[in-house]
């Protein structure tokens, strides 16, 4: 269940992570409910050798996203959220390793029903589905969204992958 909480106390995390030819990057923006930066983190690159993805089969992109990036991100991170978003169906594994909500912002070609819809596709937008383990965090979630009045959740994502590209040319992702 999501605390209740104010709008202007609330902060929501928005996890994305990139498969490029290095690895696996992973993105953490934490924002107010405005969308203003509260905080970001950036992960190192993964890179899974040969035997990793042999022995972890169809796990190791969740593994790799979930688990070894976004939990570390969130870990580090000081700023706790009422709600985590990611535009990466991997990364909904994270629900299984933290207490807040865990939310994928599917593409918009995706149609999607059942109990773990929290909002439907519409207007180009994907739905916003939460784990399938998880469906109360539907209608948490969805009270959440509702006290947020409208906030672009796709946008966040653009910020994310532009700061990654920054810190690329800064070396930072290569450290």
């Amino acid at each position: 269940m999501i605390p209740a909480a104010p709008p202007s106390s609330t902060a929501l995390g928005f996890l994305t992570v990139l498969h490029e030819a290095g690895g696996y990057v992973g993105g953490y923006l934490v924002t107010n409910s405005w969308g203003r930066p509260l905080e970001f983190r950036l992960s190192s690159a993964v890179q899974p050798n040969k035997v990793q993805q042999i022995l972890y089969g169809g796990t190791l992109v969740p593994y790799v996203c979930a688990d070894l990036i976004g939990k570390t991100l969130m870990d580090r991170a000081g700023v706790p959220v009422q709600m985590v978003v990611t535009d990466r169906e991997a990364v909904l594994e994270l629900r299984l390793k933290t207490d807040a909500p865990v939310l994928w912002l599917a593409p918009s070609e995706e149609e999607r029903s059942g109990p773990n819809v929290v909002r439907p596709g519409d207007g180009g937008r994907g739905p916003l589905l939460c784990h399938p383990r998880y469906p109360g965090d539907a209608a948490a979630a969805g009270e959440l969204l509702d006290r947020l009045d409208g906030l672009d959740l796709a946008e966040p994502f653009a910020r994310i992958r532009e700061a990654i590209g920054e810190a690329r040319k800064m070396g930072v992702t290569s450290r």
